[in-house]
């Protein structure tokens, strides 16, 4: 069958309400997400997209009129997770072939040919930079039948004229910019996603003021390196700084930051508002200056850690997590043992620790790859032992602390729990009812609390990645 690449003049859209989920919406899109924060806020700006053209969301596949998959490409296990998902789709086209099976974002860029020629296994490929055209390939393959491909990467999308769809609940996402201009030589981002380009200063500020008019409490502002936001004469510091202004009531995050682009700047923005979290997540990737070279990661182990210094100086309770890659093409066993030294130095509160994944495309895919198997899982397995070791040092010092929580949701293994999070980003699991007593243990009262709620907690026991705790007067 042959396959068709609409071409739509992107100028022709304009800025339209949200009609998300309304009455007289009668078909139906059922969308899974894979990967970080990004893909997901880019599913809601396609249910935002779709909206407009009659879908409303729903959560049952077997009934949907599309499917589609969002997808993530940067790590192999990433994509195996979606191939697998493909499979198990089919049987829903083959109960009813009028299905549209859609996958987008990175993959949809990266693996276009194998998706949709090789293994023939889906009706529609959308790249990150071309979700206004979702509907318009739909109806088109509805009509003569041609599967739809539309990935060409942009210059200037930033889909700053679409309002998100958003659920209900107390944490919201704000994307901020797109792309990323550092091209690391390990990473498929700048291939799949673009060059950076960030949105509007202004339009930003509104929508975090939107959103805090609509009971949002926490807001994370998102961008592949928010570091490097620029509008106008305006940086990131500055966006942070007035964001925090303009919704003094709402906690602030972001992430993520490339250690090249952070500056004292920000950090003084940080200190200054105490409505900014102080939890900042900085990939080191290796504690070496050769592996960081070969990785053009652009900064030395000591340019890093000055950063990490200036942080607990400036902001002595932050929160600090990182990204770790380990076995890298050519990591030596000194290399290696440099790693663990910044991790026993820094003492991050947490780590994102994965053994390296080749990606076509990267500069790093030509490297000629000599650890064996078994040295990788050692490696990575040390690694993992010594931040999980630290986390729990770092986490038993809190126990008796008295720290303030935001209630976000329902602890995932009991409707009795809450999860909340901490200044510096740890998760808290508290009871939906306490009971308290006076100094002669006789029930002073009862209180219940709710999502959204800011709450005393005294943390009671720990691991390495949660906090317990109990609600305090």
């Amino acid at each position: 069958m042959e396959l068709t690449h609409l071409i739509l003049d992107n100028n022709s859209f304009e800025t339209k309400q949200n009609n998300f989920n309304k009455n007289t919406n009668d078909k139906k899109v059922y969308i899974e997400t894979f990967g970080c924060q990004m893909n997901y806020s880019d599913t809601e700006i396609v249910l935002s997209v779709l909206s407009d053209f009659g879908y409303n969301e729903t959560d049952d596949v077997k009934s949907s009129d599309v499917i589609l998959l969002n997808t993530c490409s940067i790590r192999e296990n990433a994509e195996n997770k979606v191939f697998k998902r493909l499979d198990e789709l089919k049987k829903y086209k083959k109960l009813n072939p009028n299905i549209i099976l859609g996958v987008l974002g990175c993959m949809a860029e990266r693996l276009r040919n194998e998706l949709l020629i090789k293994k023939k296994m889906v009706d529609l490929i959308v790249g990150p930079d071309e979700y206004r055209k979702v509907p318009h390939l739909i109806d088109n393959l509805i009509e003569t039948g041609e599967k739809g491909i539309a990935v060409k990467l942009s210059r200037v999308e930033t889909y700053d004229d679409i309002t998100p769809v958003r659920k209900k609940g107390v944490t919201a996402w704000i994307s901020i910019m797109r792309g990323c201009d550092k091209f690391c030589t390990f990473c498929v981002v700048p291939f799949t996603r673009g060059r950076e380009r960030s949105r509007n200063f202004k339009n930003i500020i509104d929508e975090a003021v939107r959103l805090s008019d609509e009971g949002v409490r926490d807001i994370w502002l998102l961008g592949q390196n928010v570091n490097s936001y620029r509008f106008a004469e305006k940086d990131f510091a500055d966006l942070l700084n007035d964001v925090a202004v303009a919704v003094p009531d709402v906690r602030i995050r972001y992430t993520t930051s490339h250690p090249y682009d952070l500056s004292m700047k920000l950090l003084e923005v940080m200190a200054k508002h105490s409505n900014i979290c102080n939890y900042i997540h900085l990939p080191i990737q290796s504690g070496s200056d050769r592996i960081l070279k070969e990785m053009n990661r652009l900064y030395s182990v000591e340019q890093y850690m000055q950063v990490m210094k200036k942080s607990r100086e400036m902001m002595p309770s932050v929160g600090l997590s990182t990204d770790i890659i380990s076995c890298f093409p050519s990591e030596t066993e000194d290399d290696h043992r440099m790693t663990l030294d910044v991790i026993r130095e820094v003492r991050y509160d947490g780590a994102y620790t994965f053994a390296y994944s080749r990606r076509e495309n990267t500069k790093a895919y030509y490297l000629e790859d000599i650890i064996d198997e078994e040295t990788k899982k050692r490696r990575l397995d040390e690694i993992i032992t010594l931040q999980r070791k630290i986390s729990v040092e770092i986490n038993q010092n809190l126990i008796g602390k008295i720290m303030p929580v935001l209630i976000e949701s329902l602890s995932k293994k009991s409707d009795e729990y809450f999860m909340g999070r901490t200044d510096c980003n740890k998760s808290v699991i508290i009871p939906k009812e306490h009971s308290y007593v006076n100094d002669s243990g006789e029930l002073t009262h009862k209180k219940s609390f709710s999502i959204g709620d800011f709450v005393n907690i005294e943390i009671i026991k720990v691991n390495s990645a949660t906090l317990f705790g109990v609600p305090v007067l």
